[in-house]
């Protein structure tokens, strides 16, 4: 009876977390995200590294696979990771307190993994099941911490002090590590969905080289689409001024 009771213990604490968490992220006010950028000598140069990367191999690439691919194809590969990944928005939701959404995107997540043939369909979103993205980064943000400094990433590109680590929690929401596969299997599935992505970006290159500053503009927008992100789509006035506000600096010399 004892033992029963001390197995008991540990679910108990854990929902007695959970439900706390949920109260206080429906009392937090989301935590902003600003392009706040201290780091931006060694920003500038992981940008740098970067781009040199992905000009040198990723874009050529992407290309290469766009040529050999129809749309169709392409398009299922994209529904498939993002049907992959659903598990990590359901959870996500539920830590910030919207089970109804939760509970409605477990069912998208269903039905596209079954009548869509494993997410490479998706007929969720005509049967009037919107598709959401969220993750542990937005989370946090929900439950009132701010973003911190920008910080750009090695290969993964713009993040912050508070998204950079949440990648970690996220990678183990990712059902793919579970699977039981190879370690050269795990980098083929995740390099096709890079490219895959990659390719879905090729249109957006040109507008990125006509920019005064690339790496800026490129920092605003990540910041932006985070905060539309944690917001739901609708982020406060307030928000968008603060970018308006900031005028474009001079790019520094490389």
């Amino acid at each position: 009876m004892l033992a029963s009771l001390k197995a008991a213990r540990t679910p108990l604490r854990l929902l007695a977390l959970i439900s706390i968490l949920l109260i206080a992220s429906g009392c937090a006010t989301p935590g902003r995200t600003t392009p706040s950028d201290p780091l931006k000598g060694v920003n500038r140069a992981v940008y740098k590294f970067n781009d040199t990367l992905d000009r040198a191999a990723l874009k050529p690439v992407a290309k290469g696979y766009r040529a050999i691919t129809p749309r169709w194809f392409r398009a299922g590969v994209g529904h498939f990771f993002s049907n992959l990944i659903y598990p990590t928005t359901i959870i996500n939701q539920v830590l910030q307190g919207k089970p109804g959404l939760g509970l409605r995107d477990t069912g998208r997540f269903l039905v596209n993994t079954t009548i869509g043939i494993g997410g490479l369909l998706d007929v969720a979103t005509p049967l009037g099941l919107e598709s959401h993205d969220e993750d542990f980064g937005q989370t946090l943000a929900v439950w009132g911490l701010g973003s911190g400094p920008f910080i750009n990433l090695p290969l993964f590109g713009p993040s912050s002090l508070r998204d950079a680590p949440s990648r970690i929690v996220d990678y183990f929401t990712d059902p793919l590590t579970y699977v039981d596969l190879s370690f050269g299997a795990e980098i083929g599935i995740r390099a096709v969905d890079i490219i895959n992505a990659r390719t879905e970006l090729l249109s957006v290159d040109s507008t990125l080289q006509s920019t005064f500053d690339a790496y800026v503009f490129v920092r605003d927008a990540w910041a932006q689409q985070r905060e539309f992100a944690i917001f739901d789509g609708d982020p406060p006035l307030e928000s968008l001024e603060d970018f308006e506000d900031e005028a474009p600096a001079e790019p520094e010399k490389e």
